[in-house]
């Protein structure tokens, strides 16, 4: 299994474990109908939200793998702590993947999303030697618009009808980055220097289907 772990400034992007913790920090995100508004499904119960990290270890473990779904654990909370959010990063295509995550409620409005983004973006351009990222978004999470665009995304325009979400058709707003295009944080390993530059945080990304 290609294990990935990632540190920015505040926080750690690392493998799910299949724990009644993991389980439950997780449900605390994807349960929660204030967090998911911005995504492409209905809140998950609990059963559910076990059912997803059983997927993703099983995504984890395929040759190639192509699915990266990750843990978002607060460094100063310590390595037992529950995890905060989620993230993704899809391979799609040619040297492509769409990213997505999405954070607890209680953590938004910290600047972690722009981190985040970042650490997603360290892993598809620095590690995996991606092309193009893209990202998905709700053409109402302005919160997450202007966190694209600070990390250098462009926004491409509307797909219309891009989803079907509790009988209704929605569109989403598509943003992109290419390899040439991005420039690491202040404080990512891949570049020299230090500092962090916090941004809002959206409710979430668009998570990958």
């Amino acid at each position: 299994m290609d294990q990935v772990r990632l540190s920015g400034p505040r926080l750690t992007l690392r493998e799910y474990a299949h724990t009644p913790q993991e389980v439950a920090a997780l449900h605390a995100v994807l349960g929660d109908p204030d967090t998911v508004r911005h995504l492409a499904f209905e809140p998950y119960g609990f059963e559910d939200c076990a059912d997803q990290i059983e997927l993703y270890l099983e995504e984890a473990e395929r040759e190639p793998r192509t699915v990266y779904r990750l843990a978002v654990r607060r460094r100063a909370d310590g390595e037992d702590a529950p995890a905060i959010g989620t993230a993704a990063l899809t391979l799609d295509g040619d040297r492509a993947a769409q990213l997505g995550f999405a954070l607890r409620r209680d953590t938004w409005g910290l600047g972690y999303a722009g981190e985040i983004t970042g650490l997603l973006c360290r892993l598809g351009f620095a590690r995996l030697g991606l092309h193009r990222l893209a990202a998905r978004t709700d053409p109402g999470n302005l919160a997450c618009a202007r966190v694209l665009t600070r990390a250098g995304f462009h926004r491409e325009g509307r797909i219309r009808h891009d989803l079907c979400r509790a009988g209704r058709w929605l569109d989403s707003d598509q943003y992109s980055l290419l390899e040439h295009e991005w420039r690491p944080d202040p404080g990512d390993p891949a570049r020299p220097g230090g500092g962090e530059n916090p941004t809002p945080d959206p409710a979430a990304h668009r998570i990958p289907r």
